[in-house]
């Protein structure tokens, strides 16, 4: 069971769990009237936010961030750019059934996506998939960790049973955060090179 950050300690910024490899560090997070101040080891600050329908250049420019080998680790297959439909269809979601949160950088103009963390709701099955990308140059600061457990807390509070996602096996840093945050790693099969991880609520 993932602990619950804890707003009431002293301290004004609070910790994640603690987790047992030192390749992540730990991000503090504090309130915010737009979401959550979140500041990392080496001082920089994003604000951690839920997904919003204008999001959708800052996505595209995120996109292009992106290096072939992120792109695939987090689509599964290769992609050139993203194109404005599905960027728009990934920032207008369906609360019902979708949860979206983003890590934003704001103190550039315009603000930029660092990452984005979303499940999709499988109602049949009592299940979200989930997806997390942390840009490159943002990773292995723990901020992976933080929108998985944003993830987590949601799916809980939606009384759902499971929480799954495919994970390539080349993917080590997202395979030893999920064992880290308690997952489950089967391996697929029918998909070579892949694995089915999961976490029951």
């Amino acid at each position: 069971m993932i602990p619950a950050i804890d707003f009431s300690a002293p301290s004004r910024f609070a910790s994640l769990p603690p987790r047992s490899s030192e390749r992540f560090a730990r991000p503090r997070v504090a309130p915010s009237p737009h979401g959550e101040q979140v500041r990392t080891e080496d001082g920089r600050e994003l604000v951690l936010r839920p997904i919003e329908a204008g999001d959708v250049a800052a996505m595209q420019r995120c996109f292009t961030r992106l290096s072939p080998e992120d792109i695939r680790r987090r689509f599964l297959h290769a992609m050139s750019e993203l194109p404005a439909p599905m960027a728009q269809r990934l920032c207008r979601i369906d609360p019902a059934l979708e949860t979206a949160y983003v890590l934003m950088d704001e103190s550039v103009q315009p603000a930029e996506m660092r990452g984005v963390g979303r499940i999709y709701v499988d109602e049949a099955i009592d299940s979200a998939e989930f997806s997390v990308l942390v840009e490159q140059d943002w990773s292995r600061l723990g901020l992976g960790a933080l929108l998985m457990q944003r993830l987590v807390d949601d799916s809980r509070r939606r009384g759902l049973g499971e929480l799954w996602g495919y994970v390539l096996l080349e993917n080590r840093p997202m395979l030893q955060l999920c064992r880290e945050l308690g997952f489950v790693q089967r391996m697929m099969p029918d998909e070579p090179g892949t694995a089915l991880i999961t976490l029951k609520l």
